[in-house]
């Protein structure tokens, strides 16, 4: 015997009242429980839906889907870093290597300057200016969807991560004086680092955001047939 489509609908119901809020992770948990409760109807015909479903979730075990949540979570998260480092590598090659070699030497030569301290403090507060304010947008985006995965969701919130990263770091322009600094390799350690906050920052705000429909279909081929 097979669940019909309101029994499918009822197994989804069920996901997202146990706190299971992305639809990717719910179908694969509705087609593990609907395949369980099928098996149980070959051999226990008289069970009820409502009691062989009861039975598929308790082998899920105290905890819920909570398990199955957190597994998710961790293979998401590390495809979410792989499309983060691949878009970082791209800056390295050509035409982006200019863009970034420019930035670099920009940073570098404006750390010599007599306003190296006003200069860090004034693009430390302009990018975590920006970061929260794209941060704040692609939440806003995010929580206006019907249907939530959770690459996406990571997508659209782990960048506000780098937000968090900037205002640990504040304390780095207060070591900077207000006279140049001379230490060529203190000047070179400052500019790169302000070059791969600057990449990060536009990598995981901008550029993979615009491109999570893509990243999604990639993720998610059987969705999107």
């Amino acid at each position: 015997m097979k669940l019909n489509a309101s029994q499918i609908q009822n197994l989804y119901t069920f996901t997202r009242k146990h706190y299971v809020e992305y639809y990717d992770l719910q179908t694969e948990l509705v087609d593990h429980l609907a395949n369980d409760i099928e098996a149980m109807w070959q051999e226990q015909p008289q069970l009820s839906f409502e009691e062989a479903k009861t039975k598929a979730f308790k082998k899920f075990g105290v905890f819920g889907f909570m398990d199955a949540v957190e597994q998710k979570q961790k293979v998401m998260g590390k495809r979410y870093r792989y499309y983060l480092w691949k878009e970082f590598k791209t800056w390295f090659t050509i035409p982006q290597i200019v863009i970034t070699l420019t930035l670099f030497f920009v940073f570098f030569f404006a750390l010599t300057t007599n306003f190296a301290q006003h200069f860090s403090m004034f693009l430390y507060l302009s990018i975590g200016v920006w970061s929260t304010y794209k941060s704040y947008t692609l939440i806003k985006v995010f929580k206006q969807k019907n249907k939530k995965w959770m690459l996406e969701d990571i997508i659209f919130r782990q960048a506000g991560g780098t937000v968090i990263v900037f205002l640990t770091q504040i304390h780095v322009f207060f070591t900077i004086s207000d006279s140049p600094i001379t230490n060529s390799y203190k000047i070179g350690g400052l500019a790169l680092a302000f070059t791969v906050l600057v990449l990060i920052s536009y990598i995981s705000l901008q550029l993979l955001p615009s491109k999570a429909e893509k990243l999604l279909k990639d993720t998610y081929p059987e969705f999107y047939l």
